[in-house]
């Protein structure tokens, strides 16, 4: 079931098009979980391709899949480096970083909302949301836009369609360790 829900959710880090992708996923054993985790990033891992725990319920797990050097890329950026000292990030080397937003997901009562740099959103709409709280907004789509419109559209067209296509791959038996692009 995780894989499924890994192509449903994910398919554009998958592709290599996106940094990195998040979603909730149910389990009953987080022993088993962990197992299904560690699994997945044996076939993943020589892709550059990783999956992180970020937070764990009583019944539900929020995991991160993302790209190590794309990422790193991502938060070397002067717009994100500035976000994320706000948000009390210390450096910007991605493994730490990674670190800092489980501390506050897990210990914050408020949801970080720099998470968006670690899921490709552009710097500007990440600032925009925060700035905004989450209001007046010119697109909502795979996030909420206070930038480039027209490019957004773009980028939201671009996921969906990679959306539509793994999952028509993963119900035809392609599996994971098959639909993972090593860019």
């Amino acid at each position: 079931m995780i894989d499924e829900l890994l192509v449903r959710c994910c398919a554009p880090t998958l592709a290599g098009i996106k940094t990195g992708s998040i979603f909730s996923c149910p389990y009953e054993s987080r022993e088993t979980l962990i197992g299904e985790l560690r699994r997945l990033n044996r076939c993943l891992s020589p892709r550059g391709i990783r999956l992180a725990p970020l937070r764990f319920g009583a019944s539900r797990a929020l995991l991160y899949l993302f790209r190590p050097e794309e990422l790193a890329r991502d938060l070397s950026g002067r717009r994100a480096r500035e976000i994320l000292a706000e948000a009390g990030y210390e450096g910007c080397c991605a493994e730490t970083c990674v670190r800092c937003l489980i501390r506050r997901l897990r210990e914050g009562a408020e949801f970080p909302h720099e998470i968006g740099l670690f899921l490709s959103y552009p710097p500007e709409d990440v600032r925009g949301f925060i700035d905004n709280k989450a209001r007046n907004f010119k697109l909502c789509g795979h996030w909420k836009v206070y930038g480039d419109e027209e490019k957004a559209r773009r980028l939201f067209d671009r996921y969906n369609r990679c959306t539509e296509s793994y999952c028509r791959f993963f119900r035809a038996g392609f599996g994971v360790e098959r639909l993972a692009v090593a860019i």
